[in-house]
């Protein structure tokens, strides 16, 4: 769309001002904050040509303009300027992410929080299905007599544990026999290697305790096949009620309900050909979203997995901000999953 330099300037302006205060803004209030040798009458005149355009909306109520949609994603494509992250952001951010080092559930319900807190909307993480994570560890412990914890470590050093309990006693010889079997036999493989045969043979290779093999084993697949699923976390679903849109709770219950924990993971948008992706208003597919702009980030786990880090929010959100804090989130993620690093701060950081 070929808009003129000036129209461009308003444009901006008024979006610029709408995401601040929420309120319709007017030919005059443009005129004051911005530095432009033309009266409110000649602005009111492009603000009629602009929404003309579609790119502004007339409120019934009020005499100023409003973004619309089209407009919005306008000023995404060519007016939003690039926002320079503080360096109380990047350190928060990175402190985020080193207080749960590489547990992956726990840095993306960690990470998801952090995004929340620093953008006043709500926010989701979820991770791709992990079909080709694998077991790092085995360990087998005794903690009474015929009591033992199972505990699997992943190759993303997801920990699960289970207590089971035994007919019979083991000793510590058969303890660490088994320990060294399961370690030597079945770290480092997916779910689909983990075949029958490969079970038949370290059962075998067991002894008098084969069923203890079984159950540990049967354990561990457990855990890869629940972990090959994606899962969503989601924070800050509070902060949609301190927003005026969604101040009432009518308005806000069907994206408080679309965002609940048991969100399916299907519902929300996962970037493809670009690190970043926004969809505002009716871009959005699902009817929960219609009225809302989604902003979301993918991040790489390994192995050619992604995951995905996001923001739900009002139209009138700070798109410039927003897309600077999650591309730093998510660069950290892909470093953190990558190389064990966080990123480096920034030498426009101030």
């Amino acid at each position: 769309m070929d808009l003129t330099e000036r129209k461009k300037r308003i444009l901006r302006a008024i979006i610029e001002s709408y995401i601040q205060s929420a309120e319709p803004v007017g030919s005059k209030a443009i005129a004051a904050s911005i530095d432009m040798e033309v009266s409110s009458a000649t602005i009111r005149n492009e603000m009629a040509d602009l929404e003309a355009m579609g790119l502004l909306e007339k409120p019934h109520t009020s005499a100023g303009r409003i973004p619309s949609p089209k407009g919005y994603r306008l000023y995404v494509n060519e007016l939003m300027e690039e926002h320079k992250l503080s360096l109380q952001e990047t350190q928060r951010i990175n402190q985020a992410l080193a207080m749960r080092m590489r547990e992956l559930d726990r840095v993306l319900d960690q990470a998801g929080r952090v995004v929340s807190q620093l953008t006043n909307y709500p926010s989701f993480a979820l991770s791709s299905g992990l079909s080709r994570m694998t077991i790092r560890r085995f360990d087998l412990l005794m903690v009474e007599r015929n009591a033992f914890i199972i505990v699997v470590m992943t190759d993303t050093d997801i920990v699960r544990n289970r207590l089971i309990r035994l007919p019979s006693d083991l000793t510590e010889a058969q303890l660490q026999m088994l320990n060294t079997l399961l370690n030597t036999t079945f770290t480092g493989l997916t779910l689909e290697e983990i075949t029958p045969e490969l079970m038949r043979v370290a059962q075998h290779a067991a002894g008098e305790a084969y069923g203890l093999i079984s159950l540990v084993v049967s354990f561990a697949m457990e855990v890869l096949e629940s972990l090959e699923q994606r899962t969503v976390h989601t924070s800050g679903l509070a902060h949609l009620l301190e927003l005026p849109e969604y101040r009432s709770l009518e308005r806000a219950q069907p994206l408080m309900s679309y965002l609940s924990e048991e969100a399916d993971p299907a519902r929300f948008p996962v970037p493809k050909d670009d690190p970043m992706k926004i969809l505002i208003g009716p871009e959005n597919v699902a009817d929960a979203l219609k009225d809302t702009s989604v902003v979301v980030a993918s991040y790489d786990i390994g192995d050619g997995m992604q995951g995905v880090i996001g923001v739900v929010g009002p139209t009138r959100m700070d798109y410039a901000k927003i897309t600077a804090r999650l591309s730093y989130l998510a660069e950290g993620l892909s470093r953190l999953f990558g190389q064990g690093e966080l990123p480096q701060g920034r030498d426009d950081e101030k």
